[in-house]
């Protein structure tokens, strides 16, 4: 099981930044995905979910109406559209997946939300 995390940078306030995890190693329409996030001296949290069909996204309260979850099956990849970006969405954002009680995720990509 393999995620890649792209997209991540330096954006100002008011601005939007997507993300893109490319998966590879497992059946990917099979399983839901997530898009967690590590800020400076918190643990991860979850930032948003998606089912293996597309539907029913889910989103933490702080990005709800922001962010936007995504998946095309056919490329294996899963998206987070971020919009209104803010100081407090800083941090480094991860793709994951669970497999038979195992949680795997992708090395991150780094987002900076700064005037």
């Amino acid at each position: 099981v393999r995620f890649v995390e792209s997209g991540g940078g330096l954006v100002q306030p008011g601005g939007s930044l997507q993300l893109s995890c490319a998966a590879s190693g497992f059946s990917f329409g099979t399983y839901s995905l997530a898009w967690y996030r590590q800020t400076p001296g918190q643990g991860r949290e979850l930032v948003a979910s998606i089912s293996r069909s597309g539907d029913s996204p889910t989103y933490v309260d702080s990005v709800k109406g922001r962010f936007t979850i995504s998946r095309d099956n056919a490329k294996n990849t899963v998206l987070l559209q971020m919009n209104s970006l803010k100081p407090e969405d800083t941090g480094v954002y991860y793709c994951k997946t669970r497999l038979w009680g195992i949680d795997y995720w992708g090395q991150g990509t780094q987002v900076f939300v700064s005037s």
